[in-house]
């Protein structure tokens, strides 16, 4: 199971969440639908953390966002990208 973050520079906002496949959920969130991420189409996959569980996925989801901060985000999206 995935954590997974978007981000539209369409609308220039993040979007996190929980899937199986990403990579298929995204192409999900780029076409037509309800729901937040149906405000843009151009969504790219900028983070992704890989769990065992379903159930570590999502506490993880939850810590993320509970930090209401772009700014500590964008810190962990970056950090991650030099690794």
């Amino acid at each position: 199971m995935y954590l997974y973050i978007l981000y539209s520079s369409k609308v220039d906002k993040y979007y996190i969440g929980v899937s199986e496949n990403p990579n298929e959920r995204l192409l999900k969130h780029n076409t037509k639908h309800r729901g937040f991420t149906s405000i843009a189409n151009d969504w790219q996959i900028k983070y992704s953390e890989f769990f065992s569980t379903k159930t570590e996925a999502l506490k993880r989801e939850k810590e993320i966002k509970s930090w209401k901060s772009r700014k500590l985000l964008e810190a962990m999206i970056n950090s991650a990208k030099r690794t």
